[in-house]
C-alpha cells in the first residue's frame, strides 16, 4: 500500500513539474497589457509591453513594435526609460481619421526602443516598455507584432496571430482585447470644477455649510457650559469635604 501511495505521489509531482515548465515556456514571449483600467474602444490608455529574455548567453538590446495600419491611433507617446532611446516612426494613412475635430493624415506605424551603451535586458530578467496611446480603435482585438533583438544579433519576431482553433502559435504577437465604449465614458467630458457649478447648487452648498457651522458652534458652546458646571460641582464637593474634616 505504501509503495502505491509513493508512486502516486511521484506521478503528481512529475505532472505538476511538467505543467509548470510547459506554462513557463509558453508564456516566455513579448506580451502587451493595459493594467489597472478597462481597455475600451475610443479611450486613452497606457499599454505595457513585457519583454522577457529567453537566452542564457545574450541580452536583449532592442525592441520594435508594429502598430496596425488598419487601426491607427492619433496619439502614441513612449514613456522615457533610463538607458534606452525611443523612436516613433510616422506613416501617411491611406484614409485620414478624425480626432477632436481635426483631420489626421498620418499616425505612428512603429515604435523602437534601443539600448544605450552598457544597457540590456540580461539573461533571466525582463523589461517593461510603456506607451500612452489613444483613442483606442474600434476593434475587438488590437494585434501589435513585436521584434526582439539580442546583442548576438539574433532577431526574434513575435508576429503570429492565433488561429481559428484558439491554439497559441509558436511565436504569438501581443494582443489586447478591447471592450465597446461605455455610455458614461469619462473621455466624453470632464467633471465640472468647483467654481463652475450652477447657482442653485452653489446656494444649496452654502446653506449646508452654514447649517453645519451653526451646529458646530452650538455644540461647542454646550460643551463649554457642561465643562463649567462640572468644575463648579467639583469645587463644591472639595469644599464640603474640607469642612467635614475640620469638624
Amino acid at each position: 500500500m505504501s509503495n502505491r501511495f509513493a508512486r502516486a505521489g511521484a506521478l503528481v509531482v512529475a505532472t505538476g513539474t511538467a505543467l509548470l515548465l510547459s506554462s513557463g515556456v509558453a508564456s516566455a514571449h513579448v506580451t502587451a497589457k493595459i493594467i489597472g483600467e478597462a481597455a475600451e474602444q475610443g479611450a486613452y490608455s497606457k499599454i505595457t509591453f513585457r519583454v522577457p529574455n529567453e537566452r542564457d548567453d545574450s541580452g536583449t538590446v532592442k525592441l520594435e513594435i508594429k502598430l496596425p495600419a488598419d487601426a491607427p491611433m492619433s496619439s502614441v507617446r513612449p514613456k522615457p526609460m533610463p538607458g534606452w532611446t525611443a523612436q516613433v516612426t510616422m506613416a501617411t494613412l491611406d484614409e485620414p481619421i478624425e480626432s477632436h475635430g481635426a483631420e489626421i493624415t498620418e499616425a505612428a506605424s512603429s515604435v523602437t526602443w534601443t539600448a544605450n551603451q552598457g544597457t540590456r535586458i540580461a539573461p533571466g530578467e525582463f523589461g517593461e516598455f510603456e506607451l500612452a496611446v489613444g483613442p483606442l480603435p474600434e476593434v475587438e482585438e488590437l494585434v501589435i507584432p513585436a521584434i526582439q533583438t539580442y546583442e548576438s544579433n539574433e532577431v526574434v519576431a513575435w508576429d503570429q496571430v492565433p488561429g481559428d482553433d484558439g491554439e497559441e502559435p509558436e511565436s504569438p504577437a501581443p494582443v489586447i482585447e478591447l471592450a465597446p465604449a461605455s455610455e458614461d465614458d469619462a473621455h466624453g467630458g470632464a467633471a465640472p470644477a468647483a467654481n463652475e457649478t450652477d447657482g442653485e447648487e452653489s446656494d444649496d452648498t452654502a446653506a449646508a455649510e452654514d447649517a453645519s457651522d451653526s451646529t458646530a458652534r452650538w455644540l461647542g458652546g454646550a460643551g463649554l457650559v457642561v465643562g463649567a458646571l462640572g468644575l463648579g460641582f467639583g469645587a463644591g464637593a472639595m469644599m464640603r469635604a474640607r469642612r467635614a474634616g475640620q469638624q
